[in-house]
């Protein structure tokens, strides 16, 4: 029987064992990427519907300190996880941004991204697009009030999430008209952001212009309502060019990575469409399970090859934007192991990942199969099916064999790694 570990030794056993699995990198090499660790997910208790949290509350100043010393350059909110909704459009919200401010400033982290929570409190239980007009009113006070806090952080990009924009009885509510009244916030958040972006350009001294912000739909396909009116990025995308919005070039897509994955589809092909529609502003980073709840498992521990695949989609594309660590340490991981194994081996293995795309974009063998296949076997003007089949067939096997090469790429048999 095995030894016990008691508890003054569990940490000390905890880092050794980290420090013997290696591949770890330096904090400056993990400023270098645009990675975001958001407050809620490290300040994330293990609570859930059948759970009873499992680790103490953290602090936005402990978060914004582990950040700095794990390598995370960004910090990215709720406004709620900071602010309680009574103290929200008061004075102490004032007192309580200075503060956030102050320890961004200290640790050399910045704000990217903040957040509108209209899913939470009992407020939004018919959603921020409800029936009741004063809801609605608060839904767009709350919205233009996180533009006034993302402007005063200092963030790039504002996220709304919709969860509760939709419906759990057939009937009870007319979807089009849902539409135009969330249409009506974005609108509202918009509009206040291109004040206060004037505001700013006017008091700037050196002549540098201030912008607006980037404001970000995010999608999700199921939870908590049992029909969603917004659930996929496609939705978003449509909705963007509906019409209904002021300011159609102010607003892209958060795609989830685990949010397309839950309903069945290839996060890939989502993220592609919102590259063509150039919209892919923002994008959270994740992993899971297919026609699963969402479980926000770190990234790479479910499918890493499916990761490869997506970075080398967005490093071929150009994508620049943030990569935001939208993820649940698991309940079994301690306040500790928070930021001593669930962060830093997040990051760690994103980078990893990140690394075996280029390396598999720049892969000599993929290069050739891929060139082959675009520059086909037969006659361009050819207008006989049969002959242009017969002299692509052989070339189609190429599909097969990149997939092998790559996975060979993330395994590291491309190196002569074998078993024997």
């Amino acid at each position: 029987m095995a030894k016990a570990v008691t508890p003054k030794d569990q940490r000390a056993l905890v880092d050794r064992l980290m420090s013997a699995c290696g591949g770890s990198y330096s904090p400056e090499r993990r400023r270098k990427h645009f990675i975001s660790g958001p407050q809620w997910a490290a300040a994330y208790q293990g609570q859930a519907l059948f759970h009873a949290p499992t680790r103490e509350p953290v602090s936005a100043g402990e978060v914004i300190r582990h950040f700095a010393e794990i390598g995370i350059g960004y910090w990215t909110t709720h406004d709620t996880d900071v602010i309680s909704t009574e103290d929200l459009m008061t004075d102490r919200q004032a007192e309580i941004v200075d503060e956030i401010k102050k320890s961004l400033r200290q640790h050399g982290v910045r704000c990217s991204m903040v957040t509108c929570e209209t899913f939470f409190h009992p407020v939004w239980a018919a959603g921020p697009a409800a029936e009741a007009p004063e809801v609605r009113a608060y839904a767009a006070a709350r919205v233009e009030n996180v533009v006034e806090i993302g402007h005063e952080l200092g963030a790039q990009f504002l996220v709304y999430w919709p969860g509760t924009l939709g419906y759990l009885l057939q009937g009870a509510i007319d979807e089009a008209q849902t539409l135009r009244w969330y249409a009506d916030a974005i609108n509202a958040a918009c509009e206040r952001d291109i004040v206060l972006a004037g505001r700013k350009r006017q008091k700037s001294r050196n002549g540098k212009r201030a912008g607006t912000l980037r404001h970000c739909l995010e999608a999700k396909p199921f939870e908590p309502q049992a029909e969603i009116i917004l659930p996929t990025t496609d939705a978003m995308l449509a909705f963007i060019n509906s019409g209904l919005l002021k300011h159609p070039d102010m607003v892209g897509v958060n795609p989830e990575y685990l949010h397309e994955l839950m309903w069945g589809s290839a996060p890939r092909a989502a993220l592609a469409r919102a590259l063509v529609a150039g919209k892919l502003w923002h994008f959270d980073v994740n992993d899971g399970y297919r026609l699963k709840h969402d479980v926000d498992i770190g990234v790479g521990l479910v499918n890493p090859l499916d990761w490869v695949n997506v970075l080398m989609l967005l490093r071929s594309h150009g994508y620049k934007g943030p990569f935001n660590f939208d993820y649940k340490p698991p309940r079994t991981t301690s306040n500790y192991g928070v930021f001593k194994v669930s962060f830093p081996s997040a990051v760690d293995r994103f980078i990893t990942l990140w690394e075996i795309a280029g390396e598999a974009l720049a892969d000599p063998v993929i290069e050739e199969a891929t060139e082959a296949l675009k520059a086909g076997g037969g006659d361009a003007s050819s207008r006989d099916p049969a002959a242009i089949f017969a002299a692509n067939k052989e070339l189609l096997t190429l599909h097969e064999l990149i997939a092998h090469r790559l996975v060979e790429i993330l395994l590291g048999a491309h190196r002569g790694r074998t078993f024997h």
